[in-house]
């Protein structure tokens, strides 16, 4: 077993634990409600201007190739800080077991900035989306290596048609990046981490910049170390 699926392994157990504690028509509702009052897409078009280099900026406390990071993080001070400092969005881990985190460390990191949120987590069930929304968030990660195309063609519809969210759609090769074409994605991760290895290069991003849909936007993820590398992955 690999380790993105022993992860999505313990994330099926937690969201069976998460639907079986909640009412999950009222969180549906909540979630509706909350976007009804929010304007859509901000996420994506936060990063979208180009007077700036555009600047997600994260709330994790652990990851399973660091280990722990800063479990004691303020994230609603972080946030704030990240805020000041010019970034255009906040990602927030809210995966339990591996990353430490929770939806409650999305809830004060919506509260304390306004910045569009991204919830970080491997979703694999719509009932994730609807949380997601009624915590406040703006955008959410869809991982190309965890689901199927019929998964993330309804997860998409979901998000973006029925909730006005925007999806992350993290690929990691260009077969991954092939399906993100096919599915029409408005906002692509292109992660510099394999998820099997934990090994980064740079050269992922480099290599499915030239093959980028003309109509899309390209996140790059992970092993950015250098204002040189940023800038040059903006070109």
């Amino acid at each position: 077993m690999t380790f993105l699926e022993t992860i999505i392994e313990s994330k099926r157990r937690r969201v069976e634990s998460a639907k079986d504690g909640a009412d999950i028509n009222a969180v549906r509702n909540c979630a509706l409600e909350n976007r009804s009052n929010a304007a859509p897409h901000r996420f994506r078009t936060a990063l979208q201007r180009h007077d700036r280099v555009n600047i997600i900026a994260e709330i994790k406390r652990a990851s399973p190739s660091k280990g722990v990071i800063n479990d004691q993080i303020n994230v609603a001070e972080r946030a704030s800080e990240y805020e000041l400092g010019g970034a255009a969005a906040v990602s927030v881990l809210t995966e339990e077991d591996f990353f430490k985190g929770s939806l409650e460390d999305l809830r004060l990191v919506r509260k304390a900035t306004s910045l569009p949120v991204l919830r970080k987590d491997f979703i694999i069930d719509e009932f994730q989306i609807y949380e997601a929304a009624a915590s406040g968030a703006d955008a959410i990660l869809l991982i190309a290596a965890a689901l199927g195309d019929d998964e993330l063609r309804q997860f998409i519809s979901i998000a973006e048609t029925k909730l006005g969210l925007d999806v992350l759609l993290e690929v990691h090769d260009l077969d991954e990046l092939e399906r993100a074409k096919q599915l029409d994605a408005a906002v692509i991760g292109v992660n510099n981490r394999n998820l099997h290895s934990f090994e980064v290069s740079l050269d992922v991003s480099r290599e499915l910049a030239l093959n980028k849909p003309a109509d899309s936007l390209f996140i790059s993820e992970s092993g950015l170390s250098s204002a040189n590398e940023i800038l040059e992955l903006q070109k």
